[in-house]
């Protein structure tokens, strides 16, 4: 066997036993929602995840396989394009789009303001946790800290900050989702608006209905395609305009988006079959299923309990203010 193809199998080998946990555990959450009426598979895949990461633990040989989770999400936000109808998007946009943008620019704003004049944080602190829980939580917060040149332990009391975040409202979304008076479009444009990270968005709005999975998905993905903008400025805003931090704005924007845009397209002028659209809902929501296990996997308890207060303060206050207020906005507009 040369050494080229080596390669590729050695590959496959590293990530197979993380990736048949994640085929496992998907396997048993829809085993488990199918004998239990109204329990949600991807919800108790996240939950089953994070009950193994905690308990039995997750062996070294099985994390290459897992860290797959963000490509298998990607992915499946690529093929939900194929269930968007443009024409409901086209109809919703103006209103969206001006939602969209006014909930990040607030954001931005009030976490800058309480993060330094409320709390007194470092300025690289307090712009980490704006981008954070203004655009798509730990990625958004990971670019801003190489725009901005941020030490390496502020990014991290940042990370374990919207991780904790992600996992609660993960839990109490759906939960408020059943007792609210919302239409699976209100829920989902109202979860695209206030949760910080995409995973957690996709799963609540799925947990909800397919409508809300694909709205919620919809509107987060418009919060993620201004990472740039946002990036852009905190790199204006902290070296002047530096080259390295433009160039590094600019790779922080999203890929997927493309893809998802594409798919949306092709199926809206009626390039896939009925068949072929089956065969892409089909694979998107096998590959949400063990995305969301993933995102289970990599909860951690322990690392949350140390977690800086002041950041856990200064995100619930965002998340209580935001959510109230995009709430009153989307039942006075959608």
């Amino acid at each position: 066997m040369s050494e080229d193809s080596r390669g590729p199998l050695d590959a496959v080998r590293r990530l197979l036993p993380g990736f048949a946990l994640l085929v496992l555990i998907a396997t048993a959450s829809v085993l488990l929602a199918d004998a239990v009426p109204g329990v949600n598979a991807l919800l108790l895949g996240v939950a089953l995840g994070a009950l193994v990461a905690n308990t039995a633990g997750v062996p070294d040989i099985a994390q290459p396989g897992i860290r797959t989770r963000k490509l298998l999400l990607e992915t499946g936000i690529v093929l939900l394009g194929a269930r968007i109808a443009i024409d409901e998007l086209v109809a919703s946009g103006p209103m969206l789009v001006g939602a969209v943008v006014a909930t990040v620019v607030a954001s931005v704003a009030f976490v800058e303001l309480i993060s330094r004049r409320v709390f007194g944080l470092a300025d690289e602190m307090g712009s980490l946790l704006a981008a954070g829980a203004s655009v798509c939580g730990v990625s958004a917060a990971t670019t801003i800290a190489g725009t901005i040149d941020a030490d390496g332990e502020s990014l991290t009391h940042v990370v374990a900050a919207v991780l904790l975040f992600d996992a609660l409202t993960l839990a109490i979304f759906p939960a408020l989702g059943s007792l609210l008076p919302l239409s699976g479009q209100q829920f989902g444009i109202w979860a695209g608006l206030s949760m910080f990270s995409t995973g957690p968005v996709t799963a609540a709005g799925f947990a909800h209905s397919d409508v809300a999975g694909q709205w919620a998905t919809v509107t987060k993905l418009a919060r993620n395609s201004m990472l740039g903008v946002v990036a852009l400025w905190y790199a204006v805003h902290y070296a002047g305009g530096r080259t390295d931090s433009l160039a590094s704005a600019a790779e922080g924007v999203p890929r997927f988006l493309v893809g998802f845009g594409l798919v949306a397209a092709a199926a809206n002028l009626g390039l896939f079959d009925p068949e072929t659209l089956s065969i892409i809902d089909s694979a998107s929501g096998a590959l949400f299923a063990l995305a969301f296990v993933g995102l289970g996997l990599g909860v951690r308890v322990d690392s949350m309990r140390k977690t800086g207060v002041a950041p856990v303060v200064v995100l619930a206050a965002h998340l209580v203010a935001v959510s109230v207020v995009s709430l009153g906005l989307v039942l006075a507009i959608f």
